[in-house]
């Protein structure tokens, strides 16, 4: 009974806190002066924005549990950068973006095709302009995160909390979706601030693959051929005829050698399953000085590799953007559990399920990977372990070294393929990257962006004190 009588309490209070925060970052000191780590003897950071002298210490990864993560330090730390970031995402809205010509363009491109969990509506059409989108985050937001909180408590029948559910929802998400936002964020303010580094061209793929190719990266092989014809079977005469012109002929597209999984992905797989690939985040520290990291002052030890997640495609699909997602263990290769996001893609009336009275469309987060053997063939996948997890890793941070010291977080493609001459290649960079679900230290994670947001407000006030111009 006394529960159910805080429950209230705790909700206002929690609701109260995201508003004072986002608010602080938004418009109050937070947006006007240094952003200093609650440790900084100068810092200005709000008490409730602060962990308690109480709280505990100790180190939570993404396995830990709601509870765990929820009284500890790292719930305060990750508040922090998600408002800060949240906040920063209103002003980034009308400038340059490093792939479109404003970050609102970028941002309805990417929305385009997600929907919270239950609504099907497109979250690009709340965000089409600063306006709505202020409203949406200050109004619907909440309403969302209280509803998804109550969709857990009835799904665990009651053993779920929902003060401190709504509590992460809110303030820390690290829900598949929020984490990917919260890197995009990161990834466009940096390059804003520092007048979009050399590395982030890594983001064209023809770029990519070039640059990697001259500089020993073993990237996905491509044709020299000026371009091709490509004629439909069913059309008569000269009707039905394409003409792609290839990069390497100054055309628009790229023309690859087809790759296929290798042995041991494909064992993995079922009949008739796409090219299958490892998604890898890392992260460097040149990220922090440009002009050092450009200058080629970054070594291997300022790249670090945090997830690895095997996106094993689903039979009959044509990518492995329809996959199950399988965490892997980056210290020991081991492959965990699998779980999907694609309940996030659900869009259309169809998909409304808000009303159901157990909230059964409205999951928010779907099972705990408790997936292990391929639905489409029943075939076994946890407990593997990919072969050679380091040399993996190792390529990937030496990639991030070479090609793109300069940006904070990539998101690797890699591929085991069946070419005995390319075992292992890269098929593509992603600098708005996502972690697919997969495990990672928070703690290294979280210590990181805060560095790097400290770097980046200073940047921010500098350009507000010149009143620049980002072109």
């Amino acid at each position: 009974m006394g529960q159910a009588i805080s429950l209230p309490f705790k909700l206002v209070s929690t609701t109260l806190t995201f508003y004072r925060g986002l608010f602080h970052y938004l418009f109050g000191k937070g947006r006007n002066s240094r952003y200093l780590p609650p440790s900084h003897p100068d810092s200005r950071v709000p008490s409730y924005l602060r962990p308690p002298p109480s709280s505990s210490s100790s180190s939570s990864s993404s396995s830990s549990s709601s509870s765990s993560f929820y009284a500890s330090p790292l719930f305060y730390q990750h508040a922090r950068v998600h408002l800060f970031t949240l906040a920063s995402e209103f002003y980034l809205y009308p400038r340059p973006h490093y792939r479109k010509s404003t970050y609102a363009e970028d941002l309805i491109d990417n929305l385009s095709n997600v929907a919270i969990p239950g609504t099907g509506v497109p979250l690009s059409l709340p965000v089409r302009t600063r306006p709505t989108a202020f409203i949406f985050v200050t109004c619907a937001y909440p309403a969302v995160c209280l509803l998804a909180s109550l969709c857990l408590y009835v799904r665990t029948r009651g053993r779920s909390s929902v003060s401190e559910e709504y509590a992460i929802r809110l303030l820390a998400p690290d829900d598949w979706f929020s984490y990917w936002r919260l890197n995009s964020r990161i990834s466009a303010m940096h390059a804003l601030l520092n007048d979009v580094p050399p590395g982030y061209s890594m983001e064209n793929k023809w770029t990519f693959l070039e640059r990697g190719k001259g500089m020993n990266v073993p990237v996905s092989p491509y044709l020299s051929c000026p371009g091709i014809v490509v004629k439909h079977r069913n059309e008569e005469g000269g009707m039905g005829i394409h003409f792609y012109e290839n990069a390497t002929a100054g055309g628009e597209w790229i023309i690859q050698e087809r790759i296929c999984n290798g042995r041991w992905v494909s064992d993995h797989l079922p009949e008739n399953a796409p090219l299958s690939t490892f998604r890898v985040i890392t992260q460097s520290r040149g990220a922090m000085d440009v002009p050092n990291a450009v200058g080629g002052g970054c070594t291997i030890d300022d790249v670090t590799a945090l997830s690895c997640v095997f996106r094993a495609g689903r039979e009959g699909a044509r990518t492995d953007h329809v996959s199950i997602l399988f965490d892997v263990d980056v210290n020991t290769g081991e492959v965990l559990g699998g779980t999907t996001n694609e309940h996030w893609y659900r869009l259309g009336l169809s998909n409304c399920t808000l009303l159901n009275p157990f909230f059964g469309g409205a999951t928010w987060r779907n099972d705990d990977h408790a997936v292990t053997r391929h639905p489409d063939g029943d075939v076994p996948v946890s407990g593997s372990v990919v072969p050679d997890i380091s040399g993996m890793l190792r390529l990937v941070e030496s990639s991030h070294l070479k090609l793109c010291p300069d940006v904070p977080l990539v998101g690797w493609d890699v591929v085991l393929s069946s070419d005995e001459k390319l075992p292992v290649c890269l098929l593509e960079v992603n600098l708005s990257c996502n972690f697919f679900r997969g495990s990672f230290d928070r703690r290294v994670y979280l210590d990181f962006l805060e560095e790097l947001i400290v770097v980046m407000q200073d940047a921010r006030l500098r350009a507000d004190g010149e009143g620049k111009k980002f072109k």
